[in-house]
C-alpha cells in the first residue's frame, strides 16, 4: 500500500501522539489494522507496509515541541520539533528501495565506464581504489540518512538550519556536475550502434545525428513514466528495480559466454598496488572513478529524500512528493521534523532502525556494485588490455568486435540499460534535491507548492537535455558522450568534499548523544573527508595548470607543489583539521548527557 489511507504504524506508546480521539478523526476506518509484533519490531503485516512508500499523517500542530535541551536535536537556525514515537521497525527486506536507486544511478557511470576502461588500462592495480570508494561511500550515504531517519527531515532542510547559503551551494554544484546529459547521450549511441543507425537525419532541414535522436526519445520516456504514479518516488523505484534485474542478470551471462571470469584469478594481486596511483592516469578520470565507485557526489544526497519518501523512520510522519497532475490530495512537508523523547522503546526503536537501514544499504548498494563491477572490469582487461580509448570507444569499438555475436548482444544490451538506469536516476536526483535546496532555501517562505515545484523542475531538467544534446558541438565531436561523463564526474568527485564534511559535523553537534555516530563512525567519515578532498585538490591543481596556470601545479606527493599548490594544500588542512576538532568536540561534549543513550547504541552506530 503506497499511498496516504495506509494503515499507521503501531506503538505501544502514545504519550507523544495524538489522543484516541484525534487519532479516530484523521485515520477513520483504520481502526481494524491487525498490531502484532512486540514494543520494537513490526509485525509482518505492518512491515509489508513499507514496500510500497508509507506516509502517516499526525495533527503537527496539536503535538507537543521539543524542549531545547540535550536530549533533542539542535534547531539552529530554524523552528522546534514536533514530539511522536519512533515508528516500530520493519524488516530489511520490507525497506527495500532507496538503495537500489542508488545502485541504478551507479551501473552506467562508476561500474560500466569509469572503472573498466581504467582496469583495462592499469590493470587490477587500480581495483584498490574502487573497493575503497564502495565502502567510503557506504559510510557517508548511510550519514546522509542519518538526520532524516531521527527528523524525518531532508538533508538540506538540516543544511538550511546550519546556514541558509548551503543549499544554494549545493543547488549551483548538482547543475555543474549534473546538468550535462552524459548518460542519455551514451545510451544513445550505444542503442544506434547496436541498430546500425548511423549518419544524420535531417529535422525540419537541419541535419541532426542519428544518436541524438534516441537521446531526446529516451529524455521523453524518462519525463513521461513519472506520470504513472501519483508518488513521484514509486514510479522511479519500480522501472529502477525492473532494469536494474536486467543489467545485472546480462552482466552475469556476459562473464559466461566470454569466459572472462579467468581474469578474476588475478583479482587478488590487486592487494599488491593499495595506496599507489598509476603513473600516467588522468587525475579527471581517476577522481570521476573515485566519485562513481557508486553514484557519487550531487546523487548521494538524494539518499536522504528517498529515505523521507520511503517512509524511514520519522521520514513516516512526513508528507510525500505527489504527482501534481493526478489531483490527489496533497501531503505536507512540514517544515520542522519531528523527533522521540529518548525512552527506553524509542532508544531500542532507534538501534533497530539503524540496523536494518544499514543492512539495506549493504545488502543492495554495496553487494551489487561487488558483484557487477568486478565482472564488468574482467571483460574488459580480457578483450580490451592497455586500451586508450575512452570508455565507450572500448566497449563499441574494442570489445565488440571479438566477443561473438551472443556477447556482443549482451555488451550492446547491458551498456544501453546500464546508462539508461543511469540517466534515469540522475534526472529524478537532480530534481528532487534541486526541488528540495529551492524550497527549504526560498520557495517555502515564497508559499511554493512543492510538488509543482518538482513538476516543473522535471520538465525544464528534460527539456535541457534535449536542448544540450541537440545543439552541443566542440573540438570533442565524435566522442560528446563520454566528454559529458568525465567533466560531470570530476565536479561530482570534487562536490563530495565540503558535504562530507559539513555532514560529519553536522551529526556529532547537532544530533543528541543517542543520535549521533559512534567513534568508529566518526573516524570513518574523517577518512572519507580526507579521501575526497585530497583528491579534489589534485584536480583543481591539475586543471588549473592546463590553463597556465603553472604556480598551481599540485604534487600527489604534496612536496613540489607550485606555491598556489602549496596555498590548495593549505586551504585543505585548514577545512580537514576544522572538521576533526569539530566533531571531536561534539561527541566529547555530548557524553553521559542522555540517561540510557546505551539502549540506542550497537555495532557501527
Amino acid at each position: 500500500m503506497s499511498d496516504a489511507d495506509a494503515p499507521p504504524a503501531a506503538s505501544s506508546s502514545t504519550a507523544d501522539a495524538p489522543d484516541a480521539d484525534e487519532w479516530d478523526d484523521a485515520n477513520r476506518s483504520r481502526d481494524d489494522h491487525p498490531t502484532g509484533g512486540d514494543d520494537v519490531y513490526a509485525s509482518e503485516v505492518e512491515g509489508k507496509q513499507y514496500r510500497g512508500t508509507w506516509y502517516l499523517p499526525l495533527r503537527y500542530d496539536d503535538l507537543d515541541e521539543a524542549p531545547e535541551s540535550e536530549a533533542y536535536p539542535e534547531q539552529g537556525t530554524g523552528g522546534s520539533f514536533r514530539l511522536a514515537d519512533l515508528p516500530r521497525v520493519p524488516r530489511v527486506g520490507h525497506i527495500v528501495g532507496p538503495s537500489a536507486i542508488m545502485l541504478g544511478a551507479s551501473l552506467g557511470s562508476g561500474e560500466t565506464l569509469f572503472w573498466p576502461v581504467l582496469t583495462s588500462q592499469f590493470g587490477w592495480a587500480v581495483y584498490w581504489a574502487f573497493v575503497v570508494g564502495v565502502f567510503t561511500q557506504f559510510v557517508i550515504n548511510t550519514e546522509l540518512q542519518r538526520w532524516t531517519l531521527a527528523t524525518g527531515e531532508s538533508i538540506f532542510r538540516a543544511f538550511a538550519r546550519v546556514g541558509g547559503y548551503w543549499p544554494w551551494v549545493f543547488l549551483v554544484g548538482g547543475l555543474v556536475s549534473l546538468g550535462w546529459p552524459g548518460w542519455a547521450a551514451g545510451a544513445a549511441q550505444v542503442g544506434a550502434t547496436a541498430l546500425g543507425v548511423s549518419g544524420s537525419v535531417s529535422v525540419l532541414g537541419v541535419s541532426v545525428a542519428a544518436w541524438k535522436l534516441v537521446a531526446v526519445g529516451l529524455m521523453a520516456v524518462i519525463w513521461l513514466s513519472y506520470q504513472v504514479s501519483s508518488v513521484m518516488y514509486n514510479a522511479v523505484e519500480v522501472f529502477q528495480i525492473g532494469l536494474l534485474f536486467i543489467a545485472i542478470g546480462g552482466t552475469m551471462l556476459l562473464v559466461g559466454v566470454t569466459g572472462s571470469w579467468i581474469e578474476l584469478a588475478a583479482l587478488p594481486t590487486a592487494v599488491q598496488s593499495v595506496g599507489r596511483l598509476p603513473d600516467g592516469v588522468d587525475i579527471a578520470v581517476f577522481l570521476g572513478g573515485l566519485a562513481f565507485a557508486g553514484a557519487g557526489g550531487y546523487l548521494n544526497l538524494s539518499q536522504s529524500l528517498w529515505t523521507r519518501e520511503k517512509g524511514y523512520g520519522m521520514g513516516n510522519y512526513q508528507g510525500r512528493v505527489k504527482n501534481p497532475l493526478r489531483g490527489d490530495d496533497p501531503e505536507p512537508i512540514e517544515r520542522d521534523g519531528f523527533t522521540f523523547r529518548p525512552t527506553t522503546t524509542n532508544l531500542r526503536r532507534w538501534r533497530g532502525w539503524w540496523k536494518v537501514v544499514q543492512l539495506e544499504h549493504l545488502l543492495t548498494f554495496v553487494a551489487g556494485l561487488l558483484l557487477v563491477a568486478p565482472a564488468l572490469m574482467s571483460v574488459a582487461v580480457r578483450y580490451a588490455p592497455g586500451t586508450t580509448a575512452d570508455a565507450l570507444q572500448m566497449w563499441l569499438e574494442g570489445v565488440v568486435p571479438v566477443v561473438g555475436p551472443v556477447g556482443t548482444v549482451l555488451v550492446f544490451g547491458i551498456l544501453f540499460v546500464a546508462l539508461f538506469t543511469t540517466e534515469y536516476a540522475i534526472v529524478e536526483s537532480f530534481v528532487r534535491n534541486s526541488a528540495d535546496a529551492l524550497y527549504e532555501a526560498y520557495g517555502r517562505e515564497a508559499g511554493w507548492d512543492l510538488p509543482k515545484l518538482f513538476w516543473r523542475l522535471l520538465t525544464a531538467f528534460c527539456l535541457w537535455g534535449v536542448v544540450i544534446i541537440l545543439a552541443f558541438t566542440s573540438p570533442f565531436e565524435g566522442r560528446e558522450p563520454f566528454f559529458f561523463l568525465v567533466v560531470g564526474a570530476a565536479m561530482s568527485g570534487v562536490m563530495m568534499w565540503p558535504y562530507t564534511a559539513l555532514v560529519l559535523v553536522m551529526n556529532t553537534t547537532r544530533l543528541p548523544e543517542h543520535l549521533q555516530p559512534g567513534w568508529g563512525r566518526v573516524l570513518a567519515m574523517w577518512w572519507a573527508s580526507g579521501f575526497y578532498g585530497y583528491f579534489s585538490v589534485l584536480l583543481v591543481g591539475t586543471t588549473l595548470e592546463e590553463f597556465g596556470l603553472a604556480a598551481f601545479q599540485t604534487a600527489p606527493t604534496v612536496v613540489g607543489s607550485g606555491l598556489g599548490g602549496y596555498a590548495l594544500w593549505a586551504g585543505y588542512l585548514l577545512v580537514q583539521g576544522y572538521a576533526v576538532a569539530r566533531s571531536a568536540t561534539g561527541k566529547r561534549e555530548a557524553a553521559g548527557t542522555v540517561p540510557e543513550a546505551s539502549e540506542a547504541s550497537g555495532r557501527f552506530s
